[in-house]
């Protein structure tokens, strides 16, 4: 299983059904998914790598400018499959046909949150979900 947030650009463009395709077309299935409004605690447990550098005040006026779309996807090789399907976290280097290359505009603004492994991916899993929301 991995952990996705679906981040305020994907919302305000309108991508959901997008996205949300092409997970669906690489054969992962959703094991869970809820609509939240990511306040600033979280925001600081979740980005605490990065919390206290100067950059964060900005990560958090993006990520909880509106509300995001949760996700569990599960599938083989999951967490590796789908950061290759997002493309690099810098959208302006990623390359056509991923994801952010599509769709992200930079850095912050890059459409969809992925976790980066397996730990990550499970804390991020009970982060945001309790066990009894994943099926």
């Amino acid at each position: 299983k991995t952990f996705i947030i679906l981040k305020p650009d994907c919302m305000e463009k309108g991508l959901v059904g997008q996205v949300v395709q092409r997970f669906e077309s690489e054969g992962f299935d959703i094991v869970a998914t809820k609509m939240a409004r990511l306040d600033a605690p979280i925001l600081k447990e979740h980005y605490a790598h990065v919390a206290d550098l100067p950059f964060f005040p900005d990560i958090e006026a993006f990520m909880s400018s509106r509300p995001v779309i949760l996700m569990a996807l599960q599938g083989e090789n999951v967490i590796q499959r789908v950061r290759d399907l997002l493309g690099p976290t810098d959208s302006s280097k990623a390359p056509e046909g991923t994801i952010r290359g599509d769709f992200g505009t930079d850095m912050m603004r890059n459409v969809v949150h992925a976790s980066d492994g397996p730990e990550t991916a499970d804390a991020e899993l009970k982060r945001f979900f309790d066990p009894r929301e994943l099926y």
